[in-house]
């Protein structure tokens, strides 16, 4: 699943029908030796299976923290090397995948696709990792050595932590696997996605002085340490300085959209 020539579309057809179909597909072509793709992706398990996650839960509710499965049907199928904001526990349950795992400071490394048109939420990388264009993308040598390749069986489970590159490659004819995503924050706090795009088109084509003073600004107020930009001043005067709770986050939200909107 990927892009058509000219990066102007998506090389596959997104649409609804029934699991029978397309397991009696995947079964039509268990011989092929290329067998045309067919793939459910990221299927709520609770909306279509109701009661497997009885009998195949992480048990994380006892921690606070709810991680819902969700299930992936297909036959050769490959996910794009992508990442993803959620932490991830993925489980193969039938065939074989294999796993190519990039911490995320090999972003560069890996060439990453057009942010708004991707196969499945995120920006993918553009190497084939079949057989890599080495000079068309000479980085990827050091995204290699960086890596971690697994094939994992059925039963076996691979931890993808959030925002690690992950390439997914089915490997048998036929390939289900399970999958629980969850976030280390409280679901008040957003998609940092959102915060990418306003800087891209706020801060980027800046100049260099400008952006780098920017980036300072970011240091001490987002990637610093959480309580610095605040402990000086009375608590009563922190504000956005201060822990953001639902209601802070709802002022934030409600101040973003004025803002946006003028």
């Amino acid at each position: 699943m990927f892009y058509n020539d000219d990066f102007t579309r998506l090389n596959f057809e997104a649409r609804r029908t029934s699991l029978g179909e397309v397991l009696d597909q995947i079964r039509s072509h268990l011989d092929d030796e290329l067998p045309p793709t067919v793939y459910i992706g990221s299927t709520l398990i609770d909306s279509y299976l109701p009661g497997l996650r009885r009998e195949n839960d992480l048990g994380f509710a006892e921690f606070g923290v709810d991680a819902p499965p969700a299930i992936w049907i297909g036959n050769r199928t490959v996910a794009s090397c992508h990442y993803d904001a959620p932490n991830n526990i993925a489980c193969v349950a039938v065939g074989r995948r294999r796993f190519t795992m990039f911490p995320p400071n090999q972003v560069a490394n890996l060439y990453p696709g057009p942010l708004e048109l991707n196969p499945g939420g995120q920006a993918v990388s553009l190497v084939d990792f079949r057989k890599p264009d080495f000079e068309r993308f000479p980085r990827f040598r050091e995204a290699l050595e960086a890596g971690y390749s697994a094939t994992l069986e059925p039963g076996d489970a691979i931890f993808v932590p959030s925002m690690w590159w992950h390439h997914v490659e089915g490997l048998s004819a036929f390939n289900t696997l399970v999958n629980y995503w969850w976030s280390s924050s409280p679901k008040h706090v957003p998609s940092p996605m959102s915060s990418l795009y306003h800087a891209i088109w706020s801060i980027r084509d800046r100049p260099e002085a400008e952006k780098e003073a920017w980036r300072q600004v970011f240091e001490y107020y987002v990637f610093g340490p959480s309580s610095r930009a605040g402990e000086h001043l009375p608590e009563q005067a922190r504000g956005l300085l201060g822990p953001i709770d639902e209601a802070r986050a709802r002022q934030i939200r409600a101040m973003l959209l004025g803002s946006l909107n003028r």
